[in-house]
């Protein structure tokens, strides 16, 4: 006989509980299990998507979405044979009579997998800028910006000084396709930030570089090659064996965000991944939800 399903908040729990005991599995195997299907049950309630009314076609759109913010193949796969093992555990408690994860496959794994830095790897490259150069402070702001808010590397060399508010902790930025997000900056990029411009003041800045952020020696904007270079030479003084680039920082600040328990659809805003205009970018966009999410999950938003 079928049983009722329980709120999905408790389902999770019971199956916690089984992990434990009947599977033996480790503490952390559980952790991750659980926190996996947790963000099945936010994406499925961000959709109005009732679990008993879940599909194939819904758990390949969950995935699908994974690989936008920039999951890894081989984290994807483990959080498939999370889901896969929940709704075996639904069928065996007699909730459901057939899993609609019995035919999701895991995403081939290639060989050469994105690269992404752990926060001790990422404060490792912070430490090992040189104290003595000149660029420093700008090197440093450009790391914590990067992680700390997910910006592609054309929209940190493109960043205007004219679009960041300090005071809100908050920048605009242009990305692909010319769309336009509002992204949170941490505290820390905040006060590096507001340090770099004062030192940016006494710069012989060059007219194209006036409302630019970042910038080279000679008061011109910064290039992608040469951001390219900052990032891999602090890699390399850091000793990282990884192939490390700008979209690293970008791809970690996802994975620690989507690790650390953060809503899919939060990240997807931070990464900029919906079109939004510019006169609707402060009537639509729930600034403070996003900032808890950042506050709550990102490594380097929180005390």
């Amino acid at each position: 006989m079928k049983r009722d399903l329980k709120p999905i908040e408790k389902l999770i729990e019971d199956f916690e509980a089984h992990l434990l005991l009947e599977k033996g599995l480790s503490g952390n195997t559980n952790l991750a299990y659980c926190k996996d299907v947790r963000h099945l049950a936010n994406f499925l309630s961000e959709k109005n998507i009732p679990i008993e009314m879940l599909t194939l076609q819904h758990l390949h759109e969950f995935l699908i979405t994974l690989h936008e913010i920039g999951i890894a193949p081989r984290s994807q796969a483990r959080m498939i044979s999370g889901i896969k093992s929940f709704f075996n555990f639904l069928r065996l408690e007699g909730y459901i009579e057939i899993s609609p994860a019995e035919f999701l496959e895991s995403p081939q794994l290639s060989r050469e997998l994105p690269d992404v830095l752990s926060v001790k790897e990422i404060d490792a490259m912070i430490e090992a800028i040189p104290n003595e150069k000149n660029e420093s402070l700008r090197n440093h702001t450009i790391i914590e910006t990067l992680y700390g808010s997910g910006l592609r590397v054309s929209e940190l060399i493109d960043a205007r000084i004219s679009r960041l508010d300090l005071q809100e902790r908050l920048l605009i930025v242009e990305g692909k396709g010319s769309k336009e997000r509002l992204v949170p900056i941490s505290p820390v990029a905040a006060d590096l930030l507001e340090a770099w411009l004062k030192q940016r003041n006494f710069m012989d800045v060059k007219p194209e570089g006036n409302d630019i952020i970042f910038l080279n020696r000679r008061g011109r904007p910064l290039t992608r090659v040469m951001i390219f270079h900052i990032i891999k030479e602090l890699a390399a003084l850091a000793g990282i064996k990884k192939n490390v680039s700008p979209h690293t920082l970008r791809h970690s600040f996802a994975t620690h965000l989507l690790e650390g328990g953060a809503n899919l659809r939060a990240i997807q805003e931070m990464l900029g991944h919906e079109s939004i205009s510019t006169t609707e970018l402060y009537l639509h966009l729930d600034r403070s939800r996003l900032r808890r999410e950042l506050l709550d999950h990102h490594p380097h938003y929180r005390n």
